[in-house]
């Protein structure tokens, strides 16, 4: 068995595809030997230099490792778009089973996964362990075409994309699917195929809009209904088609931290208390502050959030906080932002960018559900007035008086458990929650 990895042979305004690529050398090994499967292993997709959605492929092939390595070249020259300079195709083979991997390999395909990496570290390790190499402008694409070499050892779940490809002469063409034929095949295979359209936005997220050789992809975790659900898609021809085992919809980019410890670039879950009010901004996008402390709190409906007495937690400041964001694409996930409220307890999931998270979904743990407010007289009906300072409420009228401010239920627009941002604008490793296996109940959004 022999392992071949590639990446990076896209442009962003010339087109192209890597998965196309690599259904395309899969098809020239056939020749050679038996394909087992197709790997799309989506990398941090923080990076910066990343393309669309930081994909790297990988071809299980029994066949030797000197035919694949000159059959991928050949393709790859012929198909990347290396027109564009930013476009640096990769090319990695490896002349053993993919369960072999070294462990250094593995190791550089979860980093990949879900840090940053350089093209000298990728060099490094293919020659430590004696892989063919290979790529054009720096290179790049040899750090995704490693990565894939290893994600089969490094890389615990799966699930499946069935993709249809267009006829070339169509290439940068407006596609043509029937846009109710979808809607139909996606309601029969849910939720056994997921993330093929998004009914509240009326959007068919399974067909892209770029100019590449994609007509459309579903996604699930059964490989049979993902290739139902293609078929009963009504549209223009199809050239070919091919099934992926991908890593897409598994939250493999996220990583347990802390707010202190989060830094650019990289991908988290991380617990903390809202310790500001849901705030809208230009455009449409939402902030709010989350920070370290995780004790519950009274909200103060005239003083703003103080510390509950049970818990005396003060406030964090500085390093203890995190600005948290629902931007504008993310459409309804930004209301169920703006019903947090201060001192609920979250877990958010997010890449952070610029010191601010981005939100891909939120799990509430603990919803505030009390307030504290100015009393209301028990005999006339009216708000008390403060007496001075320590010295609690009083009716000017009646001449009540109360020891403080009274505790009042809330109506909140939440429950606990998980929410998440509609299909049309999910991530392709993000996990919707409709997959299940979370930690609370979830409130799936389709």
């Amino acid at each position: 068995m022999t392992v071949v990895g590639l990446d990076d042979t896209d442009s962003r305004e010339r087109g192209m595809c890597t998965t196309y690529v690599a259904a395309r050398v899969a098809d020239e090994l056939r020749q050679f030997g038996d394909v087992e499967r197709l790997l799309l292993v989506r990398l941090n997709p923080a990076v910066e230099y990343k393309t669309r959605g930081n994909a790297a492929l990988a071809i299980h092939v029994d066949c030797d490792a000197e035919t694949a390595f000159s059959v991928a070249r050949d393709e790859l020259e012929s198909l990347a778009e290396t027109a564009d300079d930013r476009t640096n195709p990769g090319l990695v083979v490896a002349g053993h089973d993919p369960d072999d991997v070294p462990g250094s390999v593995a190791a550089f395909a979860r980093e990949a996964v879900c840090d940053h990496l350089e093209i000298a570290d990728a060099e490094a390790t293919i020659d430590a362990v004696g892989y063919r190499g290979w790529g054009l402008g720096n290179g790049r694409g040899r750090i995704g075409a490693l990565a894939a070499v290893g994600s089969w050892t490094a890389l615990e779940e799966w699930t499946y994309e069935y993709i249809s490809y267009r006829e070339p002469e169509r290439w940068g063409t407006p596609r043509t699917v029937d846009h109710e034929s979808v809607f139909a095949a996606a309601d029969r295979g849910y939720p056994e195929a997921w993330d093929t359209v998004d009914c509240g936005e009326d959007e068919t997220v399974c067909v892209p809009h770029t100019p590449g050789p994609i007509l459309h992809g579903i996604r699930g975790d059964d490989p049979d209904v993902v290739r139902e659900v293609a078929g009963r898609i009504e549209s223009e021809p199809v050239d070919r088609t091919q099934l992926f085992v991908t890593n897409q919809g598994t939250d493999a980019h996220l990583r347990d931290g802390s707010i202190a410890d989060a830094r650019d670039g990289r991908a988290y879950r991380l617990e903390g208390t809202v310790a500001t009010d849901p705030e809208t901004r230009r455009g449409g996008h939402v902030f709010f502050a989350l920070e370290a402390s995780t004790e519950r709190r009274t909200v103060d409906r005239s003083g703003g959030s103080n510390a509950s007495e049970e818990s005396g937690v003060p406030r964090a400041d500085g390093d203890g906080r995190l600005e948290c964001a629902a931007f504008e694409p993310t459409k309804r996930f930004r209301d169920r932002v703006r019903a947090l409220r201060v001192g609920d307890r979250l877990t958010v999931c997010g890449e952070v960018s610029r010191g601010t998270c981005k939100l891909e979904k939120f799990a509430v743990r603990d919803l505030v559900r009390t307030e504290r407010v100015t009393p209301t007289c028990p005999d006339c009906g009216r708000s008390m007035e403060s007496a001075g300072r320590d010295q609690g409420y009083r009716c000017r009228d009646c001449g009540t008086t109360a020891a403080g401010k009274a505790e009042v239920e809330l109506e909140r627009d939440l429950e606990e458990g998980w929410y998440e941002v509609p299909p049309c604008a999910r991530r392709h490793v993000a996990k919707p929650l409709v997959r299940g296996g979370f930690d609370a109940a979830t409130h799936p959004e389709r």
